[in-house]
């Protein structure tokens, strides 16, 4: 187990290396700069500027710069949010965002895997046929829609809940509904086929044919073996909930870091981009760790060895 942690661990670190070393690259590639506006600067004024954040530099000491600081853990200052740090920002801002995504990713894994069992116990009912047909929705509509639609009937309609802004329990309710809406479905679908798929193995007839009563049967044999593949995808899923609510945080005022990085990258703000970004990647690198270690808890018959494909 501490061998393939340790093993993961350093493949992760530099998949979050090559990933800010290509930010880094294609954020200069772009057209346009972080201090380009409609009313042009003055000459000296904007080399002053460039000066004072180092981009007057050689790319390649921007570049051997900018890594070293990261390795200290500092991703150096905003260049939009003055006198700012990037590391002020996303403290203030990923608690949101992880707060957000923690609690849209418990309701999307406890209700689909829920709605999907019931469905794959009873196959082609009427309860099977609407949640098909609810999840095909629900995968297939955009979250800015979802959110209109929650706004629309929970909080202009009924007035149940606050439509925008971030503070108390009951502001969170909308957006995770929204954020959790689309994984609920797949989750949902996914539990349902795998345990379908799971129902026809041998040893589930072999535990029927002892005489083990359904809901036993169901519990320990169909749906913990039918888990597996929902487990995999939970990693990517856990990683969008809290690093992809850029629609969601700014369709519901959430000062989150989906919001700012949509800013950041509109100004040209080139650290906190790339702050945020590695951020991401490392939260989607964490999520997969989890995932792999989680995969032995669920089936003894996995074992962690060194990898050799």
């Amino acid at each position: 187990m501490l061998r393939f942690a340790l093993s993961r661990f350093l493949t992760g670190a530099f998949v979050v290396f090559s990933v800010a070393s290509l930010t880094f690259f294609l954020l200069r590639v772009l057209p346009g700069g972080p201090f380009d506006t409609e009313k042009k600067l003055p000459p000296e004024i904007r080399r002053n500027i460039e000066a004072k954040y180092g981009l007057s530099k050689p790319i390649w000491k921007q570049y051997t710069d900018y890594i070293t600081g990261l390795s200290r853990g500092d991703f150096g200052p905003s260049f939009k949010y003055i006198d700012r740090s990037v590391n002020d920002i996303i403290k203030e801002t990923l608690p949101v965002s992880l707060k957000l995504g923690i609690a849209a990713l418990f309701v999307s894994t406890t209700a689909g895997i829920l709605i999907g069992a019931l469905s794959a116990t009873r196959p082609k009912s009427v309860l099977d046929l609407l949640n098909l047909s609810l999840a095909t929705v629900l995968v297939s509509v955009p979250s800015f829609v979802v959110g209109a639609v929650v706004i629309y009937v929970f909080s202009l309609k009924l007035g149940w809940f606050p439509a925008a802004l971030w503070g108390n329990l009951e502001h969170m309710v909308l957006p995770t509904i929204t954020l959790a809406a689309a994984p609920t479905a797949y989750i949902s679908r996914l539990t349902r086929a795998s345990m379908l798929e799971v129902s026809e193995s041998l040893f589930v007839r072999t535990a029927r044919a002892k005489g083990l009563g359904e809901i036993r049967v169901v519990l320990k044999h169909i749906l913990r073996n039918a888990l597996i593949p929902v487990v995999t995808v939970l990693g990517p899923i856990a990683a969008y909930l809290v690093t992809g609510s850029f629609v969601v945080e700014h369709i519901f005022a959430i000062p989150g870091m989906g919001r700012f990085f949509v800013i950041a990258v509109s100004n040209r703000d080139y650290p906190l981009v790339m702050g945020i970004t590695v951020v991401y990647t490392a939260v989607l690198v964490l999520a997969n760790l989890i995932v792999d270690i989680l995969y032995a808890l669920l089936d003894p018959r996995i074992k962690f060895e060194r990898e050799t494909v």
